[in-house]
């Protein structure tokens, strides 16, 4: 308990992938912020950063040396955050499960077992979990499902997504969720409607995917309502992945309030019953 007049505790976070590109603007954002403090970094054996101070890249020390156990990270955390792959996001789940540590989970690529599991681990433990934390893409859903049911009929969809060239899944996590939230919002599921390779007429009523990859581009997403002689676009462009990393913050703040329960990031930023 603290005195009267004193801070708050800072709270304690953990970060997998900590050599990566997420993994390192995470770790910045932490590192910058009043209220968190990076407890412990880890990432799998053989990365480049094992070893080293979490925040040397930074120009200062922490104190936190990039480790290969997830463990002994999770054991002095109060929050994960992650942005990994599936098996890895997993097996750390797992270890949250059995420890008692709140997560955030940015990873995409997950399969309908796989996500199932994540859910039974939320019957123990808080978990968010969104295909993109950034606040701009969270209010663009939100618009998407506004735009879905007042264009419902004479409108066909389509959803164009452009990454950088290392980037493992086609279409994005993001650009799912988009569809996703088009096909409930037209009382549809995605399964029955998504388009994802094309060869000839357009199939009505299909929601439509490309997926471009090039360079070092962030994250663009564009889905395009068009009509008979009329199209909207919707647009939403990442030029730094420090949107992910602050909207993945708030996720843990957020979480950190909860004793167990998934969560999405409309949620975490009051967007749920927007519309509604």
């Amino acid at each position: 308990m603290t005195s009267a007049g004193s801070a708050a505790p800072r709270r304690r976070v953990a970060i997998a992938g900590a050599s990566g590109r997420m993994g390192r603007t995470l770790i910045e954002a932490v590192a910058a912020s009043a209220d968190l403090v990076l407890a412990a970094a880890f990432d799998v054996a053989g990365s480049a950063g094992i070893g080293s101070d979490a925040t040397a890249f930074l120009g200062r020390p922490s104190g936190v040396v990039v480790d290969a156990d997830a463990r002994a990270a999770l054991a002095t955390s109060e929050v994960l955050i992650d942005f990994t792959r599936p098996q890895g996001t997993l097996a750390h789940l797992a270890l949250c499960r059995e420890l008692g540590v709140a997560a955030v989970v940015g990873t995409t690529g997950f399969d309908a077992a796989q996500k199932a599991e994540i859910a039974s681990h939320a019957a123990h433990i808080a978990i968010v979990m969104a295909p993109n934390m950034s606040v701009g893409v969270n209010v663009v859903l939100k618009l998407l499902d506004v735009a879905a049911r007042s264009l419902a009929d004479g409108f066909d969809v389509e959803i164009v997504e452009t990454h950088h060239r290392m980037k493992v899944d086609a279409p994005s996590g993001t650009a799912l969720r988009m569809g996703e939230v088009i096909a409930a919002a037209q009382g549809k599921s995605l399964e029955s409607c998504a388009a994802y390779d094309r060869n000839g007429e357009r199939r009505p009523g299909s929601i439509g995917f490309a997926s471009l990859r090039g360079g070092d581009i962030v994250g663009d997403h564009t889905v395009l309502f068009a009509g008979a002689g009329e199209r909207i676009e919707i647009t939403h462009r990442s030029t730094s992945r420090a949107t992910y990393a602050e909207g993945s913050l708030r996720a843990a703040r957020f979480v950190l309030t909860k004793r167990s329960g998934l969560f999405g990031m409309d949620e975490v930023l009051g967007l749920a019953t927007i519309g509604r």
